[in-house]
């Protein structure tokens, strides 16, 4: 039997290991993103079936002039206001996109604008561990799931990744926080947090891994959270 990380893909492979899965301790974690044991979901084997080559189909032409697809806006009722934290998100990871794509000028840019966000989000007043983990799982179980649907629905490669990401990253934070509600500091001592600048997944551990288990950039794009208490 195998059993595959939900974080970052790892296969633990009952044939290959020493110890079936069902017999690991539930403090055991992924050797590879740190992820609980509850986050490893059973594999399923599926018949193997026989590739066919896709017909090619030609995109259908738009009918509008070229003037009225530049010029086409969205309706009032598609429009949504942004919170500034919301802004500072965006903005932070366009920043971070154009960062993988070596567009140095642009990444500054972008981070300013973030910064400047940042500064203006207001305080809040339901900063408890239990309303993040709340906020969390809403994530999970709803954002991304309409997310994910609207970007396929749509064909866009590059927001069906950064879906992708940002569910594998949302889900890794959710177990952090799961287990610093149980342990506590404790899970903490002797420890480093690992925050990787590219994707956001956040690693514990004495040093960053080698690679993200997630966006799968080298170590040194890690960033080390500095000034915890």
């Amino acid at each position: 039997m195998q059993y595959r990380c939900s974080i970052c893909g790892f296969i633990y492979d009952d044939a290959k290991e020493k110890v079936p899965f069902h017999e690991l301790p539930d403090s055991w974690q992924c050797p590879l993103c740190g992820a609980p044991k509850s986050a490893f979901e059973p594999v399923e084997e599926k018949p193997a079936v026989k590739e066919e080559k896709p017909v090619e189909e030609k995109p259908a032409e738009s009918t509008a002039k070229p003037t009225e697809r530049r010029t086409a806006l969205p309706a009032d009722e598609d429009l949504m206001k942004l919170s500034a934290g919301q802004l500072a998100a965006l903005f932070s990871n366009l920043a971070r996109g154009c960062e993988k794509q070596y567009k140095a000028e642009e990444s500054k840019l972008f981070k300013e604008i973030a910064d400047y966000f940042t500064e203006a989000v207001p305080e809040e007043n339901d900063s408890t561990v239990e309303a993040l983990g709340a906020l969390l799982k809403a994530d999970i179980q709803e954002n991304y799931p309409l997310s994910k649907a609207t970007a396929e629905a749509d064909s866009d490669r590059g927001a069906q990744r950064i879906c992708v990401w940002g569910d594998k990253v949302t889900r890794m934070l959710s177990s952090l926080v799961e287990q610093y509600q149980t342990k506590g500091e404790a899970m903490l001592q002797g420890l480093e947090v690992w925050v990787c600048t590219v994707c956001g997944f956040i690693y514990i551990g004495e040093k960053a891994p080698e690679l993200c288990p997630v966006c799968k950039v080298p170590s040194w794009k890690f960033e080390k959270v500095e000034g915890r208490a």
